[in-house]
């Protein structure tokens, strides 16, 4: 089964929210997906308010920058997130960008050493375990949750270079891939993933998610490319895809093909039409891509 999804980018002022998150929840999207990157918008608030002004809408932050957050507020956050909304909310964690991080005062020497400690942390704390470490940036003393989630409350990581990726596999529920991946990359990540999930003796298979660039009408290519340049891609042919419902389809198969459970279309920072781009999604590529 292939998920699709849409994000909802922070370059977008926080009043648009409700008018895409409507826009999806009544078109039958299958996830919104909110960023918190740095210095635009808080991704647990606008997920609450996104969760809040929805009825059937699964909601995912991809991602919460670590060095940021303190491993039991974000347990605090995540926990009543699920206890409000059963089931409607994914959370992903990771690195973030390491220059955001140092204008913020929060970098740390060994980012991969902090997403190990903050996830082995956050995962017990989830699971409504008392939660006692000493370690080299995660330090608790007897710290449980009230209100921990009433059932499984999966956490997600991002990652790019092949250690963050096995890490992944190791200490997370699944893995977030930006939209830098193509099909090939892809298919080295989820070998990585899947390579440090049987390294720790993990049963099963994690789950994927792949974010997608992604441009639909008149001016849709001239849009992608701009995107890709602002990203610094160059002659690159299967970075993102632009054009009708059966294009954007084909290259969501791809990528599914190529080991991603779930496809979010990631549009341009100039999307003309953002809630017209939630229904895009949901309403033609959607019947075209296998569930």
């Amino acid at each position: 089964m292939t998920t699709l999804g849409a994000v909802f980018r922070p370059q977008l002022a926080p009043e648009r929210l409700r008018g895409v998150v409507r826009a999806a929840d009544e078109a039958g999207l299958d996830e919104l997906w909110l960023w918190e990157d740095c210095f635009l918008e808080s991704g647990v608030a606008t997920a609450a308010a996104a969760l809040a002004w929805s009825e059937h809408l699964r909601v995912g932050i991809g991602l919460l920058p670590v060095p940021l957050r303190n491993v039991a507020l974000t347990a605090m956050e995540i926990a009543t997130l699920h206890r409000l909304f059963p089931g409607r909310a994914t959370v992903a964690v990771g690195h973030g960008v390491q220059d955001w991080m140092g204008q913020a005062g929060a970098r740390v020497e060994s980012p991969l050493t902090l997403l190990r400690e903050h996830l082995d942390a956050l995962r017990a704390l989830l699971r409504g375990e008392r939660v006692d470490t000493q370690g080299r940036y995660v330090r608790l003393d007897g710290v449980a949750l009230d209100w921990p989630p009433l059932a499984p409350a999966p956490v997600l990581a991002g990652g790019a270079r092949p250690r963050t990726l096995r890490l992944t596999g190791e200490a997370a529920d699944g893995t977030v891939l930006d939209a830098d991946v193509t099909v090939d990359r892809l298919r080295e990540a989820r070998r990585l993933v899947d390579e440090g999930r049987r390294a720790a003796g993990r049963p099963g298979r994690a789950e994927v998610v792949v974010y997608l660039h992604a441009a639909t009408g008149p001016d849709a290519h001239d849009r992608l490319a701009a995107e890709l340049r602002a990203w610094g891609v160059t002659g690159a042919a299967d970075h993102g895809v632009a054009g009708d419902a059966e294009t954007v389809a084909a290259a969501v198969r791809r990528l599914a093909e190529a080991g991603a459970d779930t496809v979010v279309m990631q549009p341009t920072a100039d999307e003309p039409d953002p809630e017209g781009f939630v229904r895009f999604v949901a309403r033609e590529v959607r019947p075209l891509v296998p569930r």
